[in-house]
């Protein structure tokens, strides 16, 4: 299916040399007499490199097939991380390069969105919020309210992130995966 440089809205996905790109930044510039510019940042689904394009006129872009299916994490071996599809257990690898900061997000076993471009594995994505457990915090300081106190806290996957002094070891709390800030207590 064709698309129009008009059609690239934040979050469309298209081909560009035979890569899928993501739309991250949008902006239309409408000339005097006739065509328009579209000026783009784009991300490439396969790299992760963000781009920035122009677009002018009538040009058109095909989109890209884009699949989307629930995939487990089985494990991490050393900067390569091992995925199942558990409706015909066929497994797929990427590298932590790929992976990025997702992986301070994932335990073993989770569910997790796969996204395949030609039957590739390409990227994984997480839902915005996660439960993790916290497995290490210092208790707070008795007394100690004058402001928003925040503490490091060691999750289960070992990331570590700013939470409130009330939280303690072996709480549940839920974390943006998009910044890796505390949310709320689970």
């Amino acid at each position: 299916m064709a698309l129009s440089n008009t059609d690239l809205k934040k979050g469309t996905i298209f081909q560009l040399d035979g890569q899928p790109y993501r739309v991250v930044d949008y902006a239309q510039k409408v000339m005097g007499r006739g065509g328009s510019i579209v000026n783009v940042r784009i991300k490439s689904l396969i790299d992760g490199k963000v781009l920035s394009k122009t677009f002018k006129g009538a040009e058109t872009l095909e989109s890209a097939d884009i699949a989307s299916r629930q995939v487990q994490f089985l494990y991490r071996e050393g900067d390569i991380f091992h995925f199942m599809d558990t409706a015909n257990y066929e497994q797929f690898e990427l590298s932590g390069e790929e992976i990025n900061k997702q992986a301070g997000f994932m335990k073993d076993g989770d569910m997790v969105t796969a996204q395949f471009f030609d039957d590739k594995l390409i990227a994984i994505e997480l839902s915005k919020n996660l439960p993790l457990k916290v497995t290490y915090t210092e208790d707070a300081v008795r007394g100690d309210t004058s402001s928003a106190i925040t503490k490091d806290a060691k999750l289960e996957t070992g990331l570590v992130v700013k939470v409130p002094a009330f939280i303690k070891t072996g709480d549940e709390v839920s974390i943006s995966t998009e910044d890796g800030s505390y949310r709320g207590r689970v």
